[in-house]
C-alpha cells in the first residue's frame, strides 16, 4: 500500500518514512502543504498522514480542498493541537482519524490498519483468496497453516493484487502503488515479481492464483473467507 506523509518537521518526517517503509509500505513524504496537495491530487494513495501546522498551506485547508474536489482517500491527522475543539475541527474538515503528538508508532500503525480496513469495507485484517491468506496486521501471507516467505517487493505486489481481488490491474497501476516516487524501477520489475510469486506459490501447491490478462495486466480472483477457493 502507498502512503503520503505531509509533515514539516524533518526529523519526524524521516522517522515516519523509515518506520512505515520497514513495515512494508511504499511511502512518499513532503514538507509543506502546497506540495502535499499536489501529490494527493496527482497520485492515488491508500492513505494520507497529515500534519496541521504546515508552511505554504495548512493541513485543514489542504484537507478541505481535497474533500471539496471529491477525493475520498483516508486521512489520518497528526497534530500537537490536543484541545477537543481542535480535534473536532479536523474531523469535521474531513479527517478520518486524529492522533495527537507525541504518539506511539505502534498506535499509528494500528490506526492505519483500521483506516485501510474501513476503506475496503471490512472488519477483519485477514483476506483470503484461492487458498492464500493475507494477515494485514501481521504483514504476513500463508498457505494453509504455513507462512509464505516473500521478499518485500513480492509481498507488496501480492498484497496489492489481493486487496483488489476481482479487478484487473495494469502493470503501471501496480508499480505506482508498490514503489515510492524516489525509487528507481526497472521496466520489467512487476513482471519479474509476478513470475517469482507464481513459482513460490506453485511450490506450495497453489496454481493460477494470479491470472495474466493479455494487454491489460494481472488479476487475482474474488476475495473471500481465508482458505476459500476464488
Amino acid at each position: 500500500m502507498r502512503v503520503l506523509i505531509v509533515e514539516d518537521t524533518r526529523r519526524l518526517r524521516e522517522s515516519l518514512v523509515d518506520g512505515l517503509t520497514a513495515a512494508g509500505y511504499a511511502v512518499d513524504a513532503v514538507g509543506d502543504g502546497r506540495e502535499g496537495l499536489i501529490h494527493a491530487r496527482t497520485t492515488e494513495y491508500d492513505l494520507v498522514v497529515l500534519d496541521i501546522m504546515l508552511p505554504e498551506l495548512d493541513g485543514i485547508s489542504l484537507l478541505g480542498r481535497l474533500r471539496a474536489a471529491g477525493n475520498t482517500t483516508p486521512v489520518l491527522v497528526l497534530s500537537a493541537r490536543d484541545r477537543v475543539e481542535q480535534r473536532v475541527e479536523g474531523l469535521r474538515a474531513g479527517a478520518d482519524d486524529y492522533l495527537v503528538k507525541p504518539f506511539s508508532f505502534d498506535e499509528l500503525l494500528a490506526r492505519i490498519e483500521a483506516l485501510t480496513r474501513r476503506a475496503r469495507g471490512s472488519a477483519s485484517n485477514v483476506v483470503g483468496v484461492g487458498g492464500v491468506t493475507l494477515d494485514l496486521a501481521a504483514r504476513r501471507f500463508s498457505v494453509g497453516d504455513s507462512p509464505l516467505e516473500l521478499s518485500p517487493r513480492e509481498y507488496a505486489v501480492l498484497e496489492y493484487l489481493m486487496m483488489n481481488a476481482g479487478r484487473t490491474l495494469s502493470r503501471g497501476e501496480i508499480e505506482e502503488h508498490v514503489y515510492a516516487e524516489d525509487r528507481q524501477v526497472w521496466s520489467n520489475a512487476i513482471d519479474s515479481a509476478v513470475a517469482a510469486l507464481r513459482k513460490k506459490l506453485a511450490e506450495r501447491g497453489v496454481h493460477d492464483l494470479i491470472e495474466t490478462r493479455r494487454g491489460l495486466g494481472y488479476l487475482v480472483g474474488k476475495a473471500g473467507t481465508p482458505g476459500a477457493d476464488a
